[in-house]
């Protein structure tokens, strides 16, 4: 049985990453066919790759939330079947981030053998200057995917960290409420104090949501900000 989790079960999560998983496929396959185009006068597209590494790193990061959600299967026989598919889902993503960083690198090769063929043939008029210079924005282009893919990853890492955390926390909080509740209840207290406990909690959901739809928001005008 799939467990319930904040956002979708274990299901919808594997599910929403198999979806990305096949985006990001035939996003490096495009690539992989600009790449052959542009050896015929094609070009690549600096976009595209900058959309298959969010998918990925998306992919990863589901793949966190995935680790930390089949270990809570009760079934063993259904823990180690969601390890597996995990596990798998895992290791295409880190492939298909090797097959991507490898055509980063070839492209960018090319980039820097179509600069110098240009030096080296010393070309004085404007159009020769016209094609350094395409090349050279197109370089400047590369360099700012790579860097806003980085600086993605990273954001995408410290959002998992805190959230992991938070709801870490929340649990603890649980087990101390129910205890002070069993307490509570022991001791005779009034059902009202018992009341402004159940406000509190209600308070904290909200401020947690508050909090993770702010992150969203951060993430979202980051990413425009940097595309």
């Amino acid at each position: 049985m799939a467990m319930p989790v904040e956002g979708g079960t274990l299901s919808e999560i594997h599910q929403s990453a198999r979806k990305l998983l096949l985006k990001a496929r035939d996003g490096v396959e495009k690539l992989e066919r600009l790449e052959s185009s542009t050896t015929n006068g094609g070009f690549d597209s600096p976009e595209l790759s900058f959309a298959v590494k969010k998918d990925i790193t998306q992919i990863q990061s589901l793949c966190v939330d995935m680790d930390r959600l089949w270990r809570s299967v009760a079934a063993k026989s259904q823990r180690d079947l969601w390890k597996r598919k995990v596990e798998q889902i895992a290791e295409e993503a880190e492939s298909l981030k090797g097959s991507l960083n490898k055509y980063l690198v070839r492209n960018q090769r090319r980039m820097n053998e179509a600069r110098e063929r240009t030096e080296l043939l010393g070309r004085a008029n404007g159009e020769s200057a016209h094609v350094l210079r395409i090349f050279d924005e197109e370089a400047q282009a590369m360099q700012s995917v790579r860097n806003s893919s980085r600086m993605l990853q990273e954001s995408f890492a410290t959002g998992t960290a805190i959230l992991a955390k938070y709801a870490e926390q929340r649990d603890r909080l649980k087990n101390a409420q129910r205890k002070a509740l069993d307490v509570l209840n022991t001791v005779g207290l009034s059902n009202t104090v018992l009341r402004l406990i159940e406000r509190r909690n209600r308070v904290d959901r909200r401020i947690k949501y508050v909090g993770m739809f702010l992150t969203i928001v951060i993430l979202y005008f980051f990413w425009r900000w940097t595309s």
